[in-house]
Order: structure tokens, then C-alpha cells, then sequence
């Protein structure tokens, strides 16, 4: 099967298509990509003295650490020195890693909130955020060209690298952590001493938010242990699976919730009646609160599936509204480019001013924590406020199976072209098409129908200012998905 890197990687089923040995052909290819920045005048960034190197980190997932040490010892044997991390670490740690040590970039080894029974690759560039396209495609040419040429991987013994100097045992916790502690005011939390539980989902973000809440807050957490399995969950934090949460805070009255996924890149939460506050909440109530409390200002770039109630928040602020195709490696580019004071997506990827350009689910938790005890009320009561303020804002999403694969572009331009006047009885005002076909309402509501690349399934995204305004435009995405013959 041929492997692919999709916008955040590659992902694939463990001993099927993820084994040692591809994984070592992409590790080879991952050096020679590598080899391009260092002739591009990439290898002036690293670490004075250290030679070029990158950052290696790894998940809790089945055989994660072996896959790690692997990638660690091909790279090695290519001349490449690798900082490989001792233990299980959040992605945004390792990333972070990356910049704070000079990298050349990085890898994780990681499915992120995919099934127990996948495991993959992120590629991490030098600034601390997801690689671009181009060098994942770049990657993908060397694979290839390595295979038709029938070229093995190089591969160094670990022990011999360990004790040349090649591979580097570190941990990126600590000084992840220090950094985190400049961005959250843990000072404010102690104040008012709140109740938190916390979710790690058995991911690598197990211990983190609980480890920096020490002394600040009451805080319980659960998932916590090393589980490969997940404990047969997948490790998202949404809603389906995140039962468990529920039932701790059913227990612990007066508790709230924060969870992160596998690898702690993505952020959930849940109020104190054990209602879930989703992604697109968590991003406006932090827009609202870094803006009104902290007096921050910048851009707000959000992907085009995120909730308008950012867009409505930052017209009353003043801010100006960047919207990006779906993938954090789209904001970062903003980030990167300018002053940027928040940037999100659906999928819980958030990050805000003075951090990586990373999605964080460990910084937007620990944000929640301090949101809530600057409120000096309840979680619930600071998603009733915000939506008395922008909302109402309800939302679903669905994946629907097409009976043939689509071309993306064509479909795309065909909803362009035959847009509706209305839906639900709302006039469709405008039209938007960088990624998928987007069709905005004059009460704010929105439909994405967004024709996927690799399989024939049509992701439909909508919100409404009313449930059943939700029902009619989902509705009308499964209509568009049964005219597929």
C-alpha cells in the first residue's frame, strides 16, 4: 500500500502497513528530505556546536517507543544527531523541543486521537509547528525514489549511537512546562483554588495539567496510566468517548473537566452538570477572556469549519478574522507571518499569542482552569454568558459514504456554481470555496460540504442559531451525498 502524508502525517494500522519496516524507509526518507534544508543553508539554525540534529518523540501507543528508537538509529546512520526523548511526551512538547533546542525539525511518533490500532508519523519543522506541505511531499518523492531504486535504509546499531554521540537521551518536559508556566497565571488559580478533573485519555499528556495544577487547584484525574490500548477508546475528546469523564464528575460535585487526546495536541472540556463544552466554545471563551481580561489584541485565524462566533466576538472587538483551509499547519502560517492572537480549529487544535505554532490541548486546559477561576463562578455559567452574548450556536458534523469517489475540485465548483437561494428557510448570502464549499446564511448560520481527497466520503459541517436550522442544512449535505450515483 502506498504510503501517503495526509495534512498532519501518516497514519496506518500497526504489523499491516505500519511495521519496522516501512517505518524505516520513511525514517530514510525523512533524512533525505533532511539533507535538501541542510544544502538550502537550513543546517545555520541548529544549536552552536551540536551539528545538525533533529528531535525524535513518541505517544503512549503500542510499540511507540520501539518505533521512535528506530527512526532515531536510521537517522543517526545518515549523519544526522538526534535528540530522542526518554519517555512518552505530549506532541506540543516535542515540538517545542524542536525550537528551544535548534532543531532542524522533528518527528513524533504519534496517531494523535486515531484508533488503538493505528500509529503514525508527525513531521515537526524548525519553528516549533507541523512541517509544510512541500517537505512532506518532498518526503514522499525520496520514499518513493528509495523504493524504485530498491534502496535499503541505512540503520545504526543504538548502542553504537548512543556511545558516538549520535542519539541523545533528553526529557522535554520540564522546560516545556517552565514555558508554560510564562503563559498561564497560576497565581490567579491559586487565588481561588478551583475543582478540576482532568481526562488524559491514557495519552502522552498523562500527568501534565494535573503535575502544574499541584498546590493551585483541587484537581483529580483520571485515564492518567499507561494503557496502549486506550482502554478500548478511541483517545478524542468528544463526546462518545468521553463517558468516563462524565461518571468522575457525576461522583465529584462541584468539579469541571479538561481532557486531551493520544497525544495532547487537542483540547474537550465539560461543565460541572457533565455537559460537554466543545472545541468552538473553548476558543471563543479564550478569545473573549484574552481580549477582555489579559487586554490582548491581534488576529484571530480559525479554520473554515470553526464556529462564526469567533467572527461575531472579533467584529465587536475589532479584531480582524483570517479563515484557512481545515489543518493547524494552515494557521501556523499566519502565526508565523504576523501578529496573530489566537488561532484554532473544530478538531480542538488551539494555541494563542506567546506559544508555538501548535495546537496545545495541555495550554488550552490549563487555560480553561484559569478562565474559570477568573470568573469566580462556574464553567457552565462562562459558556451560558458567552452564548447570551454570540450565541446561539449549534453543531454537528457527519462523514457520509458516497457510493463512487468524487473528484474535490469538480464537486467543489459544481456546489459553487449551483449554489442554493436558501436553506431552511434562510437566504444563502454568500459562498466560499477554500476548502470544500461553504454556504453562509443571512442569520449566520452555515453549511460546509467538504468532498474528501483519498475516499469517497463528503464531510458535512453545520451550524445553526437553532437546532432545527442544524437538522435542515444537515439535511441538505445528505441530499447533495445521494445525488452522487
Amino acid at each position: 500500500m502506498p504510503i501517503h502524508f495526509g495534512t498532519d502525517g501518516w497514519r496506518a494500522v500497526i504489523s499491516d502497513t505500519f511495521t519496522f519496516s516501512n517505518l524505516r524507509m520513511v525514517a530514510q526518507a525523512i533524512a533525505d528530505a533532511t539533507r535538501v534544508d541542510l544544502q538550502n543553508g537550513a543546517g545555520q539554525r541548529h544549536a552552536a556546536g551540536g551539528g545538525p540534529h533533529l528531535v525524535v518523540g513518541f505517544d503512549t501507543r503500542f510499540l511507540s517507543d520501539r518505533f521512535a528508537r528506530d527512526v532515531a538509529c536510521v537517522l543517526a546512520a545518515d549523519g544526522l544527531r538526534v535528540y530522542l526523548a526518554q519517555t512518552d511526551a505530549p506532541t506540543p512538547a516535542i515540538s517545542y523541543a524542536v525550537k528551544r533546542l535548534g532543531a532542524l525539525g522533528g518527528v513524533m511518533i504519534t496517531a494523535s486521537h486515531n484508533p488503538p490500532r493505528y500509529n503514525g508519523i508527525k513531521l515537526k519543522a524548525a519553528y516549533g509547528g507541523s512541517a509544510s506541505s512541500e517537505m512532506c511531499k518532498r518526503v514522499e518523492i525520496y520514499l518513493n525514489d528509495n523504493e524504485n531504486r530498491g534502496r535499503s535504509p541505512a540503520l545504526m546499531e543504538y548502542d553504537d549511537a548512543v556511545a558516538e554521540g549520535m542519539i541523545t537521551r533528553f526529557s522535554p518536559i520540564e522546560e516545556y512546562e517552565t514555558h508554560l508556566r510564562s503563559l498561564i497565571d497560576f497565581d490567579l488559580i491559586a487565588r481561588h483554588n478551583p475543582k478540576v478533573m482532568v481526562d488524559s485519555m491514557h495519552g502522552s499528556g498523562r500527568g501534565a495539567i494535573a503535575r502544574l495544577l499541584a498546590g493551585k487547584a483541587e484537581v483529580h484525574e483520571i485515564r492518567g496510566d499507561m494503557n496502549p490500548g486506550f482502554g478500548g477508546v478511541h483517545p478524542e475528546p468528544i463526546m462518545p468517548h468521553l463517558q468516563a469523564l462524565a461518571d468522575a464528575i457525576a461522583e465529584h460535585a462541584g468539579y469541571f473537566g479538561v481532557a486531551t487526546d493520544g497525544d495532547a495536541d487537542r483540547v474537550g472540556a465539560m461543565d460541572e452538570a457533565g455537559e460537554f463544552v466543545d472545541p468552538h466554545k473553548i476558543m471563543a471563551l479564550a478569545l473573549r477572556y484574552l481580549v477582555q481580561t489579559r487586554g490582548l489584541s491581534g488576529k484571530v485565524v480559525r479554520t473554515v469549519s470553526t464556529t462564526r462566533m469567533i467572527d461575531r466576538l472579533a467584529e465587536h472587538y475589532g479584531l480582524p478574522v483570517v479563515e484557512t483551509p481545515v489543518g493547524f499547519n494552515h494557521i501556523a502560517d499566519h502565526m508565523l507571518a504576523g501578529d496573530v492572537l489566537i488561532g484554532g480549529e473544530e478538531s480542538g487544535g488551539i494555541s494563542f499569542k506567546g506559544h508555538i505554532p501548535e495546537g496545545d490541548g495541555v495550554l488550552m486546559g490549563l487555560l480553561v482552569v484559569e478562565m474559570v477561576a477568573a470568573s469566580g463562578g462556574t464553567l457552565r455559567e462562562l459558556v451560558g454568558g458567552l452564548l447570551a452574548e454570540v450565541g446561539p450556536a449549534h453543531y454537528a458534523r457527519t462523514d457520509l459514504r458516497l457510493k463512487r469517489p468524487v473528484e474535490k475540485k469538480e464537486m467543489s465548483e459544481r456546489l459553487r456554481t449551483e449554489a442554493p437561494s436558501q436553506i431552511g428557510g434562510e437566504e444563502v448570502l454568500s459562498v466560499a470555496t477554500n476548502d470544500g464549499t461553504k454556504y453562509i446564511l443571512a442569520d449566520d448560520s452555515w453549511l460546509l460540504i467538504r468532498p474528501s481527497g483519498t475516499e469517497p466520503v463528503l464531510r458535512v459541517y453545520a451550524e445553526g442559531r437553532s437546532p432545527e436550522m442544524v437538522k435542515a442544512l444537515m439535511a441538505f449535505g445528505e441530499g447533495i451525498a445521494a445525488q452522487v450515483a
